[in-house]
């Protein structure tokens, strides 16, 4: 149930870094660890905002970027971002016993907790320079981000996209059990009154919260408060819920995290397409929410959604988690792009069905910018690609298995029911790249040669470089009301006015916040290894 995405995987050069200044002439040990300390000082010393981060930079810091491109005085709260740093901080702590870390940890901790909406959540970014300033950025830069369109609008609330709120609630909750500080847990108790106190009394969340004035795109109503699924929202907020209960014994949160559970059961559709949507409206129909994204069953979704049910029984011992898993498991197996049809990266799902049809529905743009470019969505699925991978014989393994238990069985390690391990593991970081077994996952470190390509990685400022491929046009206004002459889309980006990032064939190289993060993963996992 301690389930993360792959936050720090997706876009992060996990090659080892050849040829570095580091003494690898040292004994293997003291090497690491002298490497870790001078990684975490400049992360600590020469790129952290007020203890805050954000997912790269240039070296000489003129331009760095979160999601998009961020004003020197922001942190960014989404993945691979200033939580997740403060994790490995912690983990860096648990490994090494240097107070130090720890340190760090807290200056995190104090970022979070001055970002932290009065609601108990958290946004995206935190600005240090204010309100004013933050305002600023996305009446400019987010405004002009054609394809991302929740940066299009200042909403002043909270959310849980991306799982932003949650995952500085879960750091703040790990602070707290690491000593008993009261400012922290503090700082979870609004975060927990936060999750309930957006919940709807059907089980389900809103995006964003609380409701303060709506956003309307291109005459499509707000989406933000809608039930929703999208980006694992209603899944990482059962699962902080579940770890509050395990942790801090808060048996308040016992009911609306069942509440939660059993709503996904109802948010299953029927026949022709028995599976999930992203989002719903109250009536628990799916609802469309970015102008890209049209109400729709999705293969991914819905594959998200029966791990969720696997894990609820597991949690439950009760078989109407599983009534109809079997009926979405089929539905994908029909709706799988056969082999001889798949591209050569093995994509195996198009994205949106239709729920009434079952039929595949298409979609595209046109324009070239924020102002006037457009999505659409039809029947036309001849520019269609395949956009997502599920194992469903993985899946359907798993179902087969657990519908053969009894609940005893399948509950042995029930956290609802006061069972099994911790949620909390010693290493968070290093838990959710390599597995359960943090010895498992260091075996793969044990080498002393990979340790040293590590620690020979590290370059004499203090950081691992890596080539920064995913770059953003500077802001330069308003975009024209056409398309330029001669424009052709590209498709992760418009013309020069268009904001969102992109990705080139090559770039200059930088300091990356997710890079840091795996390779002190990396050297924790060879400590552990060496015991």
């Amino acid at each position: 149930m301690f389930n993360r995405r792959n936050w720090l995987l997706a876009g992060v050069a996990l090659a080892l870094c050849p040829k570095g200044r580091a003494s690898a002439a040292e004994a293997p040990r003291q090497a690491v660890l002298t490497a870790m300390a001078r990684a975490t000082r400049f992360m600590t010393e020469k790129v952290a905002v007020r203890g805050g981060y954000v997912w790269s930079y240039l070296p000489d810091l003129s331009r760095r970027w979160g999601e998009m491109e961020a004003y020197p005085t922001m942190i960014w709260t989404q993945a691979p971002g200033t939580p997740e740093v403060g994790q490995i901080f912690l983990d860096a702590w648990h490994a090494t016993g240097e107070a130090f870390y720890y340190a760090a940890a807290e200056q995190v901790a104090a970022a979070l907790i001055a970002g932290q909406h009065p609601s108990g959540g958290w946004n995206y970014i935190i600005d240090f320079a204010g309100e004013a300033s933050m305002r600023r950025w996305y009446e400019t830069i987010g405004k002009n981000g054609w394809r991302l369109e929740e940066f299009q609008h200042y909403y002043g609330n909270a959310t849980f996209d991306d799982h932003a709120t949650i995952e500085c609630g879960r750091f703040l909750l790990r602070m707290h059990l690491e000593k008993g500080d009261a400012r922290y847990r503090q700082a979870v108790d609004k975060t927990v009154d936060f999750v309930l106190e957006s919940q709807y009394p059907n089980g389900g969340w809103p995006q964003r919260w609380p409701r303060m004035g709506e956003f309307s795109k291109q005459g499509r109503p707000d989406y933000t408060g809608l039930i929703t699924l999208n980006d694992e929202v209603a899944e990482e907020n059962i699962s902080f819920l579940l770890l509050v209960l395990q942790q801090l014994k808060e048996e308040r949160v016992r009911a609306p995290l069942v509440r939660a559970m059993e709503l996904m059961i109802d948010l299953q559709q029927p026949a022709p397409t028995p599976g999930w949507a992203m989002q719903y409206t109250p009536d628990l129909k799916p609802a469309p929410a970015r102008t890209y994204e049209p109400a729709s069953i999705t293969p991914h979704g819905t594959a998200a959604a029966i791990t969720q049910l696997l894990d609820y029984y597991q949690l439950t011992g009760e078989r109407k988690y599983l009534a109809r898993v079997g009926d979405a498991i089929d539905w994908l197996t029909s709706v799988e792009i056969p082999p001889e049809k798949r591209p050569a990266n093995g994509l195996n799902f198009y994205r949106n069905y239709d729920p009434s049809t079952g039929r595949l529905i298409g979609g595209g743009r046109k324009g070239s910018n924020a102002q006037n470019g457009a999505y659409w969505n039809g029947a036309d699925t001849s520019t269609t690609l395949p956009a997502k991978r599920v194992n469903v014989e993985k899946l359907r393994a798993r179902y087969t298995q657990l519908a053969a238990m009894s609940a005893e069985e399948a509950t042995r390690d029930s956290a609802l029911m006061g069972r099994g391990p911790s949620l909390m593991p010693r290493f968070v970081v290093t838990h959710a790249l390599g597995g359960s077994d943090l010895n498992v996952t260091a075996a793969a470190a044990k080498a002393e040669d990979s340790a040293m390509a590590l620690v020979a990685g590290l370059n004499a400022e203090g950081y691992w470089p890596v080539e920064l491929r995913t770059t953003s046009h500077v802001y330069r206004g308003d975009g024209p009301p056409v398309p330029p002459p001669g424009f052709v889309d590209r498709g992760q980006v418009g013309d020069e006015w268009d904001t969102s990032p992109f990705t080139e064939a090559s770039g200059p190289m930088g300091i990356s916040t997710g890079t840091y993060i795996n390779n002190m993963s990396r050297l924790i996992a060879y400590l552990e290894a060496g015991r």
